[in-house]
């Protein structure tokens, strides 16, 4: 079978399944098990398969059909122009996110802390962007704190970051000038609409219970102890969650508040900053 029959096979398998774009999953999962970037699969679709490519093919689409996400499949995902490695362990990130980045880096600073780090993707994106800066990420999953350092020291930036287990700031000292978070926001009646990928990641990365809020909650009241006067918080949110967690950090006394949208003009994150002279920031 060449490329192009398994490839054309492919697609209705991919479409019954609900899978959301088949003919883009199905070309990514050929080239993945062609051993091939994704760009030149077209110039390989008249080769004949090999029996092992065929096989790892086979399975491949067995897993995108019981709805796994694409890049635990892959074992990576392209973020803000990086590769990371993806695993069960961890949140599969999203292009969405890419407008915590954005913001996080349109100002200089040194001294990071990313709360709940998954892959890494954030705050590893964040320090790529800035050379001199350096950053702690954490996070309440051990296996989640594996990827992400094998994420910097694939990338290079191990020297820069440190890992370590906490929940929320719970064991962190020291103060941040940008302290940035992608926390679990689905509230627990939201979950069962979630799409299927969705059952594929870590729960606890996901939602808090309730009414999705406990974690902006704890962030709020840590965060003013852990900025420096000047820092900057900015969380990811849910696109109805903007007004809420203004409130929260509003009470805990931060200032400048504003909720940033995505690519989408959904709103996606809340920028807040503590109160203070900003001379520290981004230079000490």
């Amino acid at each position: 079978m060449t490329a192009a029959e398994a490839l054309r096979a492919a697609i209705p398998r991919l479409r019954a399944a609900g899978v959301d774009d088949p003919p883009r999953d199905a070309r990514l999962l050929l080239a993945h098990a062609l051993d091939l970037p994704p760009d030149r699969l077209t110039l390989h679709l008249a080769d004949e398969m090999s029996q092992p490519q065929a096989q790892t093919y086979e399975e491949a689409l067995a897993a995108r059909q019981a709805r796994r996400p694409v890049a635990q499949i892959l074992g990576r995902r392209l973020f803000w122009g990086l590769s990371f490695r993806v695993t069960p362990d961890t949140l599969d990130p999203r292009p969405e996110t890419e407008a915590l980045v954005a913001e996080a880096t349109a100002h200089p600073f040194l001294k990071m802390l990313d709360l709940g780090t998954g892959t890494g993707c954030i705050l590893l994106s964040c320090l790529a962007s800035m050379p001199m800066a350096r950053g702690t990420g954490t996070d309440l999953s051990p296996a989640a704190l594996a990827v992400a350092a094998d994420n910097a020291a694939r990338l290079g930036l191990a020297a820069r970051t440190r890992f370590q287990p906490a929940d929320w700031f719970d064991g962190i000292t020291g103060a941040f000038d940008l302290i940035v978070s992608n926390p679990p926001y689905i509230a627990e009646d939201e979950m069962a609409a979630l799409a299927p990928e969705l059952r594929h990641e870590p729960r606890m990365a996901l939602t808090p219970g309730g009414d999705g809020l406990a974690a902006y909650r704890r962030i709020a009241q840590g965060a003013p102890a852990r900025l420096m006067p000047g820092g900057r918080l900015l969380l990811e949110i849910g696109p109805t969650q903007g007004a809420a967690v203004a409130g929260l950090l509003a009470a805990q006394g931060l200032a400048d508040i504003r909720i940033l949208p995505d690519m989408d003009g959904r709103d996606r994150v809340v920028a807040a900053a503590k109160p203070g002279d900003t001379d520290s920031c981004g230079c000490a």
